[in-house]
């Protein structure tokens, strides 16, 4: 039993800390790596203008295919830095972290998404980093899993989400935990949005799946 106990205090402890160290090294890292793209294409070329327009529409998912390719790198830049900056002071995490989400799969669908495959092991061969014919979605891929905890869970303890909760006197809002069907909706919206640009089938599914789960009026007990 005093094992038991000492493993209890423990976690408990873990998890009291976690609320400060792992949002934080989650936002300061994904914060610097899209920071560092954003300024690399600021500084850069916009080598999306030299894609012939035929394989620009074939590459990027649509509507990004009917944007004009100066835009579409404007955003893309701009994009990148402003996300970036607000996962760095974790304002307003969870809007920047599901737009970086999107960012980076309409970018895995443009370059790194293999152009067909048949079965799930051919698609599986393209999680790699180095370019490959069956695409190289690996990294891009490790990108959006690190910021999903980031959609879901906010910006932590150390954020200025958290510095206007508090002051705005709802800080006890932050352990509150709403589950039921209209949760799983939620939560299937987010995927979709991860999916639907890469196989818009997936996406297009799991968007219907979450609407009926949303759709689901609450069941609330009487007192």
């Amino acid at each position: 039993m005093a094992v038991i106990k000492f493993y209890d205090r423990l976690t408990s402890r873990l998890r009291a800390s976690g609320d400060y160290v792992w949002p934080l090294a989650l936002r300061l890292i994904m914060a610097w790596e899209f920071w560092e793209s954003g300024i690399t294409k600021l500084n850069g070329s916009n080598w999306f203008a030299d894609i012939p327009w035929a394989d620009w529409q074939k590459g990027f998912p649509f509507p990004f295919d009917q944007i004009p390719v100066n835009l579409n790198w404007f955003l893309a830049t701009w994009g990148e830095l402003v996300f970036a900056a607000l996962l760095l002071f974790g304002l307003f995490t969870r809007f920047a972290a599901i737009s970086l989400v999107v960012v980076t799969v309409v970018a895995t669908a443009a370059v790194h998404w293999p152009a067909e495959w048949s079965s799930l092991s051919e698609l599986w061969s393209g999680y790699v980093i180095t370019s490959r014919g069956e695409g190289n979605f690996k990294l891009p891929l490790l990108f959006v899993v690190m910021l999903l905890p980031l959609v879901f869970n906010g910006g932590g303890k150390f954020s200025m989400d958290h510095l206007l909760i508090s002051l705005s006197g709802r800080a006890s809002l932050v352990n509150e935990r709403t589950g039921g069907l209209q949760s799983a909706g939620l939560a299937l919206l987010v995927l979709a949005l991860a999916t639907i640009w890469v196989e818009p089938v997936w996406g297009t599914s799991l968007l219907a799946v979450s609407a009926l789960a949303m759709a689901v009026p609450e069941v609330t007990g009487r007192g």
